[in-house]
């Protein structure tokens, strides 16, 4: 589907349709009611504003409900992420990056300039980028986007389908009177507009293997391999058995962190993906070059 307005910058245009009931006479005077901030009379002489034909809206444009505006909206001034994304792979179809922490995946709510994403959007002057799958913005690690519209099903539904191996180390707490190997099952519930899931009895919808890699002192280096995927599964699982990942703000107790706040990362790392490539049957596999701190 082809769109009204270009990207900008690595953004795609924002999208509102005009809602039933009162109303005023002109678009450009609804608009100025409900985003005032906006300079509308100007972006609409720049042809900047436009309807889902790719029509503009001129100041005189009739009020009509249920029409769709599309137009660019200046991002809010977002924290820059002190840490670059190194890219692992590019190809025709796909682009494979190394992702810091504290760098959302993708454009949503606060963080819109500051993501994977946009970043890579910019880079290649693509904007048709899109994540495969997603990491939260606290972990590092591999992540993987298609290039374009066609292959991003085929991409997207490996992991939809659970035809990826992912694995992924952390750096948590140790405890002697846990056994390695080990598999974690719960059911897992993550509410809309509250930040941390949580665990409650039923049938579980998550698991994950652990594995040691190494321990010292009072810490040590774990290998996870999560067969399903619910939202910070890795993190309440650790959490669960009383060895939560260093530098979690969010389990066992959720701590606010300051945008700006970059002294103490979430040792979660995406270590690895390896799945068949859907489009060349041949075998893939990425693995990040980050390192945790393990201390």
């Amino acid at each position: 589907m082809s769109v009204p307005l270009p990207f900008r910058d690595g953004l795609a245009p924002l999208r509102h349709r005009l809602p039933h009931g009162e109303h005023p006479a002109t678009t450009l005077d609804y608009l100025e009611s409900v985003l005032p901030d906006d300079a509308w009379r100007a972006t609409m002489a720049a042809g900047e504003v436009v309807d889902e034909r790719g029509r503009p809206y001129t100041e005189h444009t009739a009020y009509r409900a249920g029409a769709v505006v599309h137009f660019h909206r200046v991002p809010e001034p977002e924290v820059p992420v002190p840490f670059e994304m190194e890219v692992l792979h590019v190809d025709d179809a796909i682009i494979v990056v190394d992702k810091p922490h504290f760098l959302a995946t993708i454009p949503r709510g606060r963080h819109i300039t500051e993501t994977a994403t946009v970043r890579l959007r910019r880079l290649f002057d693509e904007p048709d980028i899109t994540p495969a799958h997603r990491l939260d913005r606290a972990t590092a690690g591999v992540l993987m986007f298609t290039r374009a519209a066609r292959f991003r099903r085929a991409y997207q539904d490996l992991f939809v389908d659970g035809n990826v191996d992912k694995e992924y180390e952390a750096v948590a707490g140790f405890d002697f009177a846990l056994t390695f190997p080990r598999t974690v099952r719960s059911r897992i519930v993550k509410e809309h507009g509250i930040m941390t899931a949580h665990e409650e009895p039923g049938e579980p919808n998550s698991e994950t293997r652990v594995e040691i890699i190494e321990r010292v002192g009072d810490a040590a280096r774990y290998r996870l391999f999560p067969r399903t995927g619910k939202t910070h599964q890795l993190r309440l699982h650790l959490s669960s058995l009383g060895i939560p990942i260093h530098g979690d703000p969010y389990y066992p107790t959720f701590t606010s962190v300051a945008p700006d706040d970059f002294s103490t990362p979430l040792q979660l790392l995406a270590r690895r993906l390896s799945f068949t490539d859907p489009l060349t049957g041949d075998p893939r596999t990425f693995r990040s070059r980050r390192e945790l701190r393990l201390i």
